[in-house]
């Protein structure tokens, strides 16, 4: 049955290709939601390992359910609660169960603050006695259950609080969190945007201690943004922000203990002098918890184990590396407190099984391809599950393992881009699959041999609908860039003919560990890229070196010489595919956002003689000026590395600039400033260089809302079809003509 879908679906899309297509993808029909694909929210396994739940949106009736449905039949057994039956809700957007599911914690009127944190209404629903609980009356950030389920942890003001659900008193736990300077159990903005994380508490087993990060943001700078909004003065948004080599937050790690009512800092047996808690978790042992230490360069990585009421620590595992070392969230601890870790000392990202005390049991996967995602443990059956690339690095694929690291089994079948979400007793997965011609569906399978037992949702409709559209296919191979076969994608125009030649527009992103060239199903981008291919443009993506998922030395060439090693390989192939009889040299463009409208720029002004426009989104036009985890991840600080930041940073490069080069940016972007376009704007009217530019006003990185994304895409597609474009020549005008005959 899955077979003979996947060749419908091949068939259908290899038809657009053949037969007869009217109909062209127009912008508004992108940003309108035209090509939006069917997915499963807020998906939750439940602990019998036979049921899993969903969040649903009754859009007609206007109410939201947690509904659950066996992992077996696919059939729902039951609607959890409807948003309908309580009174204090109108909807909610998110929820949680407690860890014996008889709870559930519900999100409403949740309010954005950074990329990953948010402010919201939380309220606790009884699932046994129907009763709810509202946590505060004010919005609160990361309420949190207690293993035992009686209370919840949570921030509020820089401070943690503890609601007892039983009493239903409050407590506060920290009382010196104050904005700007001192925030509790809560990250950072840096924090945040480059360790992933917001949740800076953690709940031991027994429920009777919280470990905490608190941070001292006393020192470090502060970055201000104005918001225009709609009223007649305009507002500041004031936060702390450590560009590179500047003061970072002071952090210190703490226990409350709930028996004592009181917070001990903990002291670990090492002086560090400027560092990083990237990460803390608690073994099984009530007593006992992990925290990850990093020195600022982010090169080594210690492991160690704390005790807390012996007050004693060591560690379990000191990493160091050439370049840096990514932090990630895949420590796992089994039931004898022996752990899964994850790392790249051999060269590719691999996974390993270490004893309590740190001492290495064994190397569990091996080979020159990357895990790419850990699943976790089976510890009836003694195996792990995980993703990796081992089937091309544009693939991924879910395969699991024994322990010892025997007994491998590619559990999804199909090339392309699988992702696994696991039942709890490890029974069944659902699979979420697509590729460049099939899109996303979802499957349940077996976790024994990753069988498809049935389909739950699929992109059917999706995939005839485009049958009615001029559509391309996107073509993957490697072209050979100094020295390495760079993996790329190509589309061409439906009615391609290799005897005449095109314009070429290039994409790419470029960060390190970044991936664009994969096989998976469209982006809105995607469609974007197959309407220029419907006007007469050959798009193209190459990952040069420093993109992910080719191993350490691939992706850490660029170390100190962040846009060295990528531009030369973007110019090379821009060259390379210039060459090519059906390119025509002189009209190549490249655009990128946020890092790649970094390398655009930097593109555009060090290849003046092979590209003749560029588009820049939000891009870094000084590393200078980015933040200090990431920016030092791969640069070390500014002090120690000035060439480095000065020589590939686009902003000492403006006097190159020959072609045609556009500049956007949202002036409410907290992540990369517009303070990074206003002194490239600067730099380039003082070199008397023409150009574009578009500012969006209290925009984010994301540069979205209300019509943003289509006008966006619009000012793009208009830059890019009088530059790149045919140059036809516009009708003269009556007045035009009488002068000419005069």
């Amino acid at each position: 049955m899955k077979i003979c879908k996947f060749l419908l679906l091949t068939f259908l899309f290899a038809t657009t290709l053949t037969t007869a297509q009217n109909q062209n993808i127009t912008l508004e029909e992108i940003w309108g939601g035209k090509f939006r694909t069917e997915g499963m929210d807020a998906l939750h396994s439940m602990n019998n390992g036979q049921q899993y739940s969903v969040l649903n949106f009754d859009r007609e009736n206007g109410k939201t359910t947690i509904d659950i449905y066996d992992y077996k039949t696919l059939e729902k057994v039951k609607t959890l609660v409807t948003s309908s039956d309580i009174e204090a809700l109108q909807y909610f957007s998110d929820y949680k169960f407690s860890d014996d599911e008889s709870q559930v914690l519900l999100a409403t009127n949740e309010v954005s603050i950074f990329r990953r944190s948010s402010l919201g209404n939380y309220y606790v629903f009884d699932t046994k006695t129907k009763k709810v609980i509202a946590i505060s009356d004010e919005k609160i950030q990361e309420p949190t259950f207690s293993p035992n389920g009686n209370k919840v942890a949570f921030g509020l003001n820089n401070n943690l609080y503890i609601k007892d659900l039983i009493t239903g008193k409050t407590t506060q736990i920290t009382f010196d969190g104050e904005k700007n300077k001192i925030i509790n159990g809560i990250t950072d903005w840096v924090y945040e945007e480059e360790f992933a994380f917001v949740r800076a508490f953690e709940w031991n087993a027994d429920s009777n201690k919280i470990a905490f990060i608190r941070f001292d943001e006393t020192n470090v700078p502060e970055f201000s943004m104005d918001v225009y909004g709609q009223n007649l003065y305009q507002t500041q948004t004031v936060f702390k922000y450590p560009k590179a080599g500047e003061a970072n937050a002071l952090v210190t790690l703490h226990i409350y203990d709930l028996k004592t009512n009181k917070a001990n800092e903990v002291k670990v047996d090492k002086a560090y002098s400027d560092f990083y808690i990237p990460r803390i978790k608690w073994t099984n042992n009530a007593n006992i918890l992990s925290a990850h230490y990093m020195n600022r360069h982010q090169d080594e990585l210690d492991l160690w184990m704390i005790d807390a009421e012996k007050n004693k620590s060591f560690i379990a595992i000191a990493e160091k590396d050439k370049a840096y070392i990514d932090v990630t969230d895949n420590l796992t601890f089994l039931k004898d407190d022996s752990f899964i870790w994850t790392s790249e000392k051999d060269g590719y990202n691999h996974i390993y099984h270490y004893g309590k005390k740190g001492k290495l049991i064994n190397q569990i996967t091996k080979g020159n391809w990357e895990v790419t995602n850990y699943y976790g443990y089976d510890s009836k059956k003694e195996k792990i599950y995980y993703q990796s690339v081992e089937n091309g690095s544009v693939n991924r694929d879910v395969y699991s393992i024994d322990l010892d690291g025997t007994n491998k089994k590619r559990l999804t079948k199909t090339n392309g881009t699988s992702s696994a979400a696991f039942s709890a007793d490890f029974t069944y997965f659902i699979n979420t699959f697509s590729s460049a011609t099939t899109p996303p569906e979802y499957t349940l399978n077996k976790s024994t041999t990753g069988n498809v037992i049935k389909s739950i949702k699929d992109n059917d409709k999706l995939a005839k609908q485009l049958t009615n559209y001029k559509t391309s296919k996107k073509e993957f191979s490697t072209i050979s860039i100094n020295g390495n076969d760079l993996n790329m994608w190509m589309i061409k125009p439906a009615d391609f003919d290799p005897k005449k030649e095109y314009p070429l527009f290039m994409y790419q992103y470029s960060g390190p560990g970044s991936q664009s060239v994969a096989n998976r199903w469209n982006s809105s981008n995607d469609y974007w890229y197959q309407m220029l291919a419907q006007k007469g443009y050959i798009v193209a993506c190459v990952d040069g070196r420093g993109t992910g998922l080719k191993g350490a030395d691939f992706k850490k060439v660029t170390q100190k010489e962040l846009g060295k090693y990528e531009i030369e390989d973007q110019i090379a192939a821009a060259k390379l595919l210039g060459a090519r009889s059906y390119i025509d040299a002189e009209r190549i463009g490249i655009w990128g956002w946020s890092y790649g409208g970094f390398m655009s720029s930097n593109a555009l002004f060090k290849g003046n003689d092979v590209f003749t426009m560029a588009i820049a989104v939000a891009p870094v036009t000084s590393w200078r000026f980015y933040d200090s985890i990431y920016t030092e991840r791969y640069m070390t600080t500014p002090q120690e590395n000035p060439s480095g930041y000065d020589d590939n940073s686009p902003i000492n490069h403006i006097d190159k600039l020959k072609g045609d080069f556009l500049l956007i940016h949202g002036t409410g972007d907290d992540n990369v400033h517009v303070q990074n376009t206003m002194r490239m704007v600067e730099a380039l009217i003082q070199a008397d260089k023409q150009f574009e530019w578009m500012i969006y006003p209290d925009k984010n990185h994301g540069i979205y809302g209300g019509n943003t994304r289509l006008h966006l895409y619009k000012k793009m597609t208009n830059f890019i079809d009088r530059t790149l474009g045919d140059k036809i020549k516009a009708p003269k005008t009556a007045k035009e003509e009488v002068k000419i005959k005069g």
